[in-house]
C-alpha cells in the first residue's frame, strides 16, 4: 500500500498537522501499511531496516490512541518503548515530541550513563511515554520507580540488536512486568531464530509487515571500493575529505580507540570531527552528535555499536575506514547516507586482510562495488557475483537530491 499522504491512514487533526508543520506529507511503505492496523488494535511485527520511516509508523497509531483515552496519573506510565541504544532512544523521543507537539501528552527516555534522579523525578511527576533501553528500565523497575502496571502499547524496536548486545534477560524481565492485555509492537532488520521465538512469545495473531531489504542495492546509493594498504588508509581518507563535496560524512572504524585516534588525527590536520563510541559518557556522545547535526563538525567517526540507529539529515558520504565483520552490517552502515529521498555515495576501504569481508558484502547485496583505486585480488573479481559490463563514472563525490519523507530510524 502507497499513498500520497497522510491524510488518508486514518490519522486525527492534531497529527495531521504536527506532520504538515514539519513538512512530512508522504508516508513510506510501512507507514502506509502499519499505521491503520496499529490504530485498529493489531499486533505487529515488522520487518525493516533503519531508515524506513518505522518509528513514525508506530508513533503516530500511539500517540492517537493515547489522545482519545484517559490522561496519564502518577501511577504508571501508558506507553513503554525499549531502544537497545541510549541515541536511539532519544532520536525516537525526540520524535515523538514533534509529532505530540499538539497534544497534551508527555514524554520520557531513560538510560544509564547518567544519573537516576531527573529520570526518577520526571517519571513521578507523571508521563505518558516512556522510551529507554534495557539495563535502565530493569532498574528503575526493580526500584518501583518506574510502574507499567499500566501500559497498554509496548513497543520494541530493533529486536535483533537487542539480542546482539546480549539485553535478552532484562528485555524477557521487563516483558514479565507488562499486562497481559495490551498492544505489543515488534521492529527487527532480521528474523533469526531467538527473535521469532520472541516474536511468538510477545505478540498475539500479529499483522506482519516486511519492507524489502533496499538499501543495499539503492539506485540513489553510488558504492565504492579502494584497494588500500592498511598504513595507507589515513592518508586516502585524508585525500577524500579534501574534497568539499564531502559535505557531512560519517566514517565507520571496527574499534573505539580507531575511532578516537582519527578524530583527533582529523582535527590536528584542520578538519572539524567528532568521534562516537561506548567509551564516552553519555553526554559526550550527546555533544558530538549535536556538533555533527548543526554541521559544526564535518565528519563523525563511530564504532558499530555507538552510532546504531543514528539518523542525521543531509550525510552526504559514508566511509567504511575498515570493513565491517558482518555483511549486514555494511547494508545498516550505509544506510546512513541517502535518507528521505536523497542521494548519498558509499566509500569502503578494503586492505589484503578485508578480502573476505568484501567477498560477503558482495554476495549479500549481490552487487559488485565500484572500484574507485588500487587493484583488487583475482579472488575477488572471480568469486563475486556477475553483472553487466558498463562504462563507470570515476570518482564522482558530489551526491543530489533534496526530497524529503519521513524516514527516522
Amino acid at each position: 500500500m502507497q499513498l500520497n499522504d497522510f491524510s488518508g491512514l486514518g490519522l486525527n487533526g492534531p497529527l495531521l498537522r504536527a506532520l504538515k508543520s514539519q513538512n512530512f506529507t508522504a508516508p513510506t511503505p510501512i507507514q502506509a501499511a502499519a499505521i491503520p492496523g496499529i490504530l485498529g488494535g493489531s499486533d505487529l511485527l515488522g520487518l525493516a531496516q533503519t531508515g524506513t520511516g518505522k518509528t513514525a509508523a508506530f508513533a503516530l497509531p500511539i500517540l492517537q490512541s493515547l489522545s482519545m483515552t484517559e490522561k496519564r496519573n502518577r501511577h504508571g506510565v501508558r506507553a513503554l518503548i525499549i531502544a537497545p541504544t541510549r541515541e536511539l532512544a532519544l532520536q525516537i523521543d525526540e520524535q515523538i515530541r514533534l509529532l505530540s507537539r499538539h497534544l497534551e501528552l508527555r514524554s520520557a527516555t531513560i538510560y544509564g550513563g547518567v544519573g537516576r534522579k531527573a529520570q526518577i523525578d520526571k517519571l513521578a511527576a507523571g508521563v505518558d511515554i516512556v522510551t529507554g533501553t534495557p539495563g535502565r528500565i530493569v532498574d528503575l523497575l526493580t526500584c518501583g520507580h518506574l510502574k507499567l502496571q499500566t501500559v497498554t502499547h509496548f513497543v520494541l524496536d530493533e529486536a535483533d540488536h537487542m539480542f546482539d548486545l546480549g539485553f535478552v534477560r532484562d528485555i524477557k524481565k521487563i516483558i514479565a512486568a507488562l499486562p497481559k492485555k495490551r498492544q505489543s509492537l515488534m521492529f527487527s532488520a532480521t528474523m533469526p531464530a531467538e527473535v521469532a521465538k520472541l516474536a511468538t512469545a510477545v505478540l498475539v495473531n500479529p499483522l506482519r509487515i516486511e519492507v524489502p531489504r533496499t538499501k543495499a542495492d539503492n539506485p540513489q546509493i553510488e558504492q565504492k571500493v579502494f584497494f588500500v594498504g592498511m598504513g595507507d588508509k589515513r592518508m586516502l581518507l585524508k585525500t577524500l575529505l579534501d574534497d568539499p563535496a564531502l559535505s557531512r560524512a560519517i566514517v565507520f572504524t571496527r574499534t573505539k580507540h580507531a575511532a578516537k585516534r582519527i578524530a583527533e588525527g582529523l582535527c590536528k590536520e584542520g578538519t572539524e570531527a567528532e568521534a562516537l563510541h561506548g567509551n564516552k559518557s553519555q553526554s559526550a556522545r550527546q555533544h558530538s552528535l549535536a556538533r555533527f547535526r548543526s554541521g559544526k563538525a564535518r565528519v563523525l567517526v563511530a564504532t558499530d555499536i555507538a552510532a546504531r540507529g543514528i539518523d542525521v539529515a543531509g550525510v552526504s558520504h559514508v566511509i567504511n575506514f575498515d570493513l565491517p565483520d558482518a555483511p549486514e552490517c555494511y547494508v545498516h552502515r550505509i544506510g546512513r547516507t541517502a535518507r528521505a529521498g536523497a542521494t548519498g555515495i558509499a566509500v569502503s576501504f578494503c586492505d589484503d586482510s578485508e578480502m573476505g569481508q568484501l567477498r560477503g558484502i558482495e554476495k549479500l547485496t549481490g552487487n559488485r562495488l565500484i572500484v574507485a583505486g588500487g587493484k583488487p585480488r583475482e579472488t575477488t573479481a572471480a568469486a563475486a557475483p556477475k553483472r553487466p559490463s558498463r562504462p563507470r563514472r570515476q570518482n564522482r563525490f558530489k551526491p543530489g537530491g533534496n526530497q524529503r519523507a519521513l524516514s527516522a530510524a
